[in-house]
């Protein structure tokens, strides 16, 4: 358990961290998958990821290594609720998405986390959540004070001075065999879904 490993983690995730997919002013993105396989230990993730205590949109607390991310697929994205432009066509792609997994979306927990906790309360990712049809018990919006969200944030590779800086990019991993991969947000549905299948199936050798 080398915590090394996970420093190598944030490095990989840092480099995609300034890709966007249509916020204005963001760069161009970066190649459509990036893998990135950390391996260090159960005790190294729980102490990069975190378990920083966060809301969802139902108002329950969640640690965030332990009730969000461990033993879980996970597919990972950064929204907030008064985007008018990448954040709700992103959040209908993944709803897509879990559309086209059919009966294995339940396998897979999505994960949105909110750049802008200061005005995304619990109720108002609740909201977002009834407006765009997505709210389903796979499917978490997770916020915080605005201290616990840039921790969580900069743990995924992401530092936002202003909600509009988040990067679009998906993060996709099966955090229990430490696979992770970095998808653009503008693959084809299909293709999403078949990598989170591919997450889902066993490792050989294991």
């Amino acid at each position: 358990m080398r915590i090394f490993d996970w420093v190598a983690l944030c490095i990989c995730f840092c480099i995609f961290s300034a890709v966007a997919f249509a916020h204005e002013g963001h760069e161009e993105p970066a190649p459509a998958v990036a893998a990135a396989q950390p391996s260090g230990g159960t005790r190294d993730a729980k102490t990069w990821f975190t378990d920083t205590p966060l809301q969802d949109q139902n108002g329950n607390t969640l640690r965030f290594y332990s009730d969000a991310l461990q033993n879980r697929v996970v597919l990972l994205n950064v929204i907030f609720t008064s985007c008018t432009d990448a954040c709700p066509l992103i959040t209908q792609k993944l709803k897509e998405v879990r559309e086209v997994l059919g009966d294995k979306a339940d396998d897979i927990t999505f994960i949105s986390l909110t750049s802008d906790p200061l005005r995304d309360t619990p109720a108002v990712l609740k909201a977002y959540t009834l407006k765009q049809g997505v709210n389903g018990p796979h499917w978490l919006f997770l916020t915080g004070d605005k201290a616990q969200m840039d921790l969580v944030l900069s743990r995924i590779g992401q530092i936002v001075p202003t909600p509009e800086q988040h990067s679009t990019q998906l993060i996709v991993g099966d955090v229990a065999n430490k696979r992770w991969s970095k998808i653009r947000p503008d693959a084809p549905a299909a293709a999403i879904a078949q990598r989170l299948q591919l997450l889902t199936m066993p490792v050989a050798g294991r």
